[in-house]
């Protein structure tokens, strides 16, 4: 019998495939209001991940095992480490071809999407609850997420109807594909180990949040993507007190 929690996985990384791929048709199809209103969506979901990480996911982890900060710094420094290696060592390997600033960044992206997948079904085996808290940010950043990934291939030389493909694989599709890779191992595991795998996917959200979207949106320099970021702090908390 098919459980509740691998439903709720299922449908919440299938959401992230369907927002990834709106944000790919609308940037391929309508590239003014893509690019105006990203950057939105990125502070938005900031907020969202910032504010779920340290008021709930965080400390729940920290419950669930007393060595979850060790793990909660690893993920934070794994992710951030496998961004440096793709932008130090690949992209610079290839910095003469079209490809650098096209696949091999979007390869980046995708491996990034996968990770996605395997938080989806971290945390709804915690609960539900926190599954979708996590959801709820992770979601809004797939948008921005699949504009960026066809203009990037775009750059590279990839033509217009190969990069709308190509980024629907790479963006979209590997984050289900990483809940279903990931879930018959985590849904098998201890709470103890449950809390650890919980750290490693606290520190990875708190990178994208902190370290991934901020930094673009701030390059981006929009009038009110503070106001984006605050609204997405704001019912991140709010759902979190409410449900307390």
């Amino acid at each position: 019998m098919i459980s509740h929690t691998f439903i709720s996985v299922i449908l919440a990384s299938s959401l992230a495939c369907v927002v990834t791929s709106v944000g790919i048709y609308i940037i391929s199809q309508h590239e003014q209001w893509g690019r105006r209103y990203s950057a939105y969506f990125m502070s938005f979901a900031a907020g969202v991940l910032i504010a779920v990480s340290f008021v709930h996911i965080i400390p729940t982890s920290f419950q669930m095992n007393s060595v979850a900060p060790v793990f909660l710094l690893v993920g934070f420094m794994a992710v951030y480490l496998t961004n440096r290696f793709l932008n130090l060592y690949l992209c610079h390997k290839y910095a003469s071809a079209d490809y650098a600033v096209g696949l091999i960044p979007a390869l980046g992206i995708g491996f990034h999407s996968f990770i996605d997948g395997v938080i989806y079904a971290v945390t709804f085996n915690v609960s539900v609850f926190t599954g979708v808290l996590a959801a709820i940010g992770m979601i809004f950043h797939e948008f921005p997420e699949g504009i960026v990934t066809f203009v990037l291939l775009e750059r590279g030389g990839v033509s217009r109807k190969k990069a709308v493909l190509y980024a629907f694989v790479v963006a979209a599709l590997s984050t289900p594909l990483g809940t279903l890779v990931s879930y018959p191992f985590i849904s098998s595991i201890s709470q103890s180990i449950l809390g650890l795998l919980l750290g490693l996917s606290a520190g990875a959200l708190v990178y994208v949040g902190a370290s991934h979207l901020l930094p673009a949106v701030e390059n981006e320099n929009k009038k009110y993507s503070v106001l984006a970021l605050a609204a997405g702090m704001s019912v991140a908390i709010v759902i979190i007190i409410s449900k307390g």
